[in-house]
């Protein structure tokens, strides 16, 4: 240590001494003094600050224990390490899969970029092609990368617009009767989606466009508001409940098998109109029904129901 002082020779933790500076000298002695250089290594993608007494880069990489065999160096073996230090990048060889087409491709590659490996590979990406990796990410040994074949399309689809339903109250139609003033017409749509297979295997369709081709049109529909009449006079003391009960069973919406007669009293449709009903008898409320009944067994007496009528007199 005193001799190093008496030279002028500055040393630190990361230079070598032989021998030791505090070891004893005696006549004849060789002191050897190897500095410590920084070296910057970015190895496989990962950077280092370490520290080497070596004064060249085949030395260093001895040194550091990195194997350099197949490896890619961005300075040369031979190239000299100042007491500067020097920026080395070193990417090993290793062993990278790509899948594509059914095929598995096994690349040993020192490349800087999975893009790089694949086209070591001799895999071509065309159109919309994509990796399962980012292509620019560093290729690690063993890592395996699919690739994506992918077409898009698209697809146009016409699709039926649902009318909707406008109920207006009419005060003309007793409560509990409905009556179809206007049908309703479903509208169309003509719609674009975009399709996209990837590897063969069809994604979810993605809605990207549409137009209206025609416009629904709605269904009106009258809603009876007037309440009907509580009684008949000369018919409310009978058993209408008999009545209907052998006529249709008691089913307000009864159709006899020929679909002439329906309702509770199996009304045909010119009866029920005289009667001052609208649409057929099945669609009307049962006490509305029963109403006009009364007011046709006024006008005709139980005739109208030839089999049934004698049930009234209970």
């Amino acid at each position: 240590g005193e001799l190093l002082d008496d030279e002028g020779l500055a040393v630190d933790g990361h230079d070598i001494v032989a021998p030791a500076a505090g070891h004893a000298l005696t006549d004849g002695d060789e002191v050897v003094v190897r500095y410590g250089r920084p070296v910057t290594l970015t190895l496989d993608g990962r950077r280092h600050r370490v520290w080497t007494t070596a004064r060249n880069v085949e030395e260093a990489l001895r040194q550091l224990g990195v194997r350099a065999e197949g490896a890619y160096l961005s300075v040369s073996r031979s190239a000299a390490i100042s007491r500067h230090g020097l920026a080395l990048d070193v990417r090993t060889e290793r062993a990278v899969t790509f899948l594509a087409d059914g095929r598995e491709r096994t690349v040993r590659t020192n490349a800087a970029t999975v893009r790089e490996a694949l086209a070591e590979s001799g895999i071509v990406l065309a159109g919309q092609d994509a990796l399962s990796v980012e292509p620019g990410s560093f290729p690690r040994d063993g890592q395996t990368v699919a690739v994506l074949r992918i077409t898009d399309s698209r697809r146009v689809r016409e699709e039926t617009v649902p009318y909707a339903v406008e109920r207006v109250r009419d005060p003309e139609l007793f409560a509990g009767t409905e009556v179809v003033e206007r049908q309703g017409v479903h509208g169309l749509r003509r719609v674009t989606y975009a399709l996209r297979t990837v590897n063969g295997v069809q994604g979810r369709p993605r809605r990207i466009g549409e137009e209206l081709v025609r416009e629904p049109v709605s269904r009106t529909v009258r809603v009876g508001t007037r309440r009907p009449p509580a009684s008949v006079a000369g018919a409310d003391g009978l058993d209408w409940a008999a009545l209907a009960a052998c006529e249709s069973g008691g089913r307000p919406d009864a159709v006899d098998p020929s679909g002439t007669y329906g309702g509770l009293y199996q009304f045909d449709p010119a009866t029920w109109r005289s009667l001052g009903g609208t649409g057929t008898a099945q669609e009307a409320p049962a006490a509305e029904q029963t109403f006009r009944a009364k007011k046709l067994y006024v006008q005709r007496g139980a005739s109208p129901w030839p089999h049934c009528g004698r049930r009234l007199g209970g």
